[in-house]
């Protein structure tokens, strides 16, 4: 299966919520928080349609996979490995997400978007703990230190992060300037969008 090429805002029209997938503060952004509960496609103004308990374990699958921007083989993987912790599987899989790199640039406030902060790995802009890292699924651990590397300083998207007046990072994130420390790992607790986690572990286990 390919990356998703296609309209982001479509994307998150189907899923009815804001992905991350746009800018905040860009005319496409805006346009897409006007029509965010507007189904895409022709009959999408008729409102959605009630789905199945199958079609609504399969719809919270692709909400999150969205969201953090995996194919299904990674979310699989991950899913696999979250059965095997002790607790509660959906919670650990969504702490795994939550501890990707390119989330946590994203969530620094580092990246404009997720797309951007994966791009900017593998565009060899980042270096966690001094050394260049260019693996955006690579899951930060306790003390990392995030930096953006002298080029990434250099793009524009990040230069307009960095001087405006800094967001409310998550509590598991420091960051002063292009530098951020991951503090601790992240909890279900610091996860704010909506996801109905079980959903998922019901999909799966079918």
């Amino acid at each position: 299966m390919a990356r998703y090429t296609g309209p982001k805002n479509r994307l998150a029209r189907r899923e009815g919520i804001d992905l991350g997938l746009k800018t905040v503060g860009t005319k496409s952004h805006a346009n897409l928080l006007k029509r965010l509960g507007v189904p895409p496609g022709m009959h999408g103004s008729k409102g959605r349609r009630k789905l199945s308990d199958f079609g609504e374990q399969l719809r919270e699958k692709q909400r999150v996979k969205r969201l953090y921007g995996i194919l299904e083989r990674q979310f699989r993987r991950m899913y696999a490995r979250a059965r095997k912790w002790r607790g509660n599987t959906g919670e650990k899989l969504l702490e795994f997400l939550e501890s990707r790199l390119d989330n946590t640039i994203y969530r620094s406030g580092l990246a404009p978007t997720r797309p951007g902060a994966r791009q900017y790995v593998s565009h060899g802009h980042i270096l966690v703990n001094g050394h260049k890292l260019t693996i955006p699924s690579y899951e930060v651990e306790s003390n990392d230190v995030i930096t953006l590397g002298t080029k990434g300083l250099e793009i524009p998207a990040v230069k307009k992060l960095l001087e405006a007046a800094p967001e409310l990072l998550p509590d598991w994130i420091e960051r002063k300037g292009p530098v951020a420390k991951v503090v601790r790992l992240p909890e279900r607790s610091d996860i704010k969008e909506d996801i109905n986690e079980q959903l998922i572990v019901e999909h799966y286990s079918r």
